[in-house]
């Protein structure tokens, strides 16, 4: 088996974009003048339920990166985010209470009120304080 062949198989992992996210993040490209940019979608630590996600626009991917592309839009998720990311959806919802990107995550055991912080089942996460400081219990 040669190293292409054994990449393929390990970066298996994804992450999906609705129609809906896809076009926000072309609009976004298109406002902002960069529209060969890619968003970067991340987890970090903190957030009330002890890690939260992140999202950035980028020039380009950095080496590690898995990339995922949807037609012209590219999503950039470094290894380590993509352990937590894995099979999640990027949606944007817009409401009465405004609009932003959501992302329903199968790998979250509990999450915050507002959905930006979330803890998986292995313990990735984790709240001492109890409490939801975006207005969410």
């Amino acid at each position: 088996m040669t190293d292409i062949q054994e990449l393929e198989q390990i970066q298996t992992e994804t992450v999906y974009l609705t129609d809906a996210a896809a076009n926000t993040v072309r609009e976004l490209l298109i406002q902002k003048n960069v529209p060969d940019y890619g968003l970067r979608v991340f987890v970090a630590g903190g957030g009330c339920s002890g890690m939260q996600y992140g999202m950035a626009l980028e020039a380009e991917a950095r080496s590690y990166d898995h990339v995922i592309e949807y037609g012209d839009v590219k999503i950039f998720v470094d290894p380590t985010s993509m352990m937590y990311l894995d099979r999640a959806t990027i949606d944007y919802v817009d409401s009465i209470m405004g609009g932003g990107f959501k992302i329903e995550n199968p790998n979250a055991v509990t999450s915050c009120g507002c959905g930006t912080s979330f803890k998986t089942e292995d313990g990735g996460g984790y709240s001492e304080a109890g409490g939801c400081g975006c207005g969410g219990h």
